[in-house]
């Protein structure tokens, strides 16, 4: 998308990326965009848009990931500062708010353990029935040309405990940086 997140006159460039980067780009002069700002999400981005949405007066990043997160960066300050012994006092919109949310927290604290009843009550039952869910899974296989390496990239929208990869020709794994996986080889019967 491009938005005019900074408030120069000048709309910025934003890019949500497939590795969950997500980036703002500027153009200050007539050469190449410059990289302003750029934040790190765990997984990949599907949209990004820019406006506003939360707050009259400050625009915002709204970012939607592969399992449907929302995630919103925003130019409103979040932090204020006091001088040395005052008290910081909120304001009444901001009271409201937390209480707001602190409301909606118990509501969905009560719902989780309400369906955790339910669940457990149904599974213990004589009448219950395991089934394994089905999962949506977000794969690529993409030739780097740089390196003449492939790269594999899975998401599932649960965690992920093992990856096997099994191949007739000999394979070297290389490690990249946002890698957490432990590596593990071992040889396959040929039969």
């Amino acid at each position: 998308d491009s938005f005019d997140i900074l408030g120069d006159g000048v709309k910025e460039l934003l890019i949500g990326r497939d590795d969950g980067i997500m980036e703002i780009y500027n153009f200050e002069s007539a050469d190449d965009p410059v990289l302003r700002y750029d934040y790190a999400l765990s997984e990949s981005i599907a949209s990004i848009q820019g406006g506003c949405v939360g707050k009259d007066g400050y625009d915002e990043i709204l970012a939607s990931t592969y399992s449907g997160w929302l995630t919103g960066l925003t130019t409103e300050p979040v932090h204020r500062e006091g001088g040395s012994g005052e008290e910081l006092k909120l304001s009444q919109e901001m009271q409201s708010k937390i209480s707001s949310l602190r409301n909606e927290l118990e509501h969905l604290q009560i719902k989780v353990l309400q369906e955790r009843e339910k669940h457990q009550q149904s599974s213990q039952s004589s009448t219950a029935v395991s089934s394994v869910p089905t999962f949506s899974v977000n794969d690529k296989f993409t030739l780097n040309k740089d390196d003449a390496s492939y790269s594999l990239i899975l998401e599932v929208q649960t965690s992920i405990d093992n990856v096997l990869l099994q191949s007739d020709v000999p394979v070297d794994l290389l490690d990249v940086d946002k890698n957490s996986a432990v590596v593990s080889f071992s040889s396959c019967d040929s039969e």
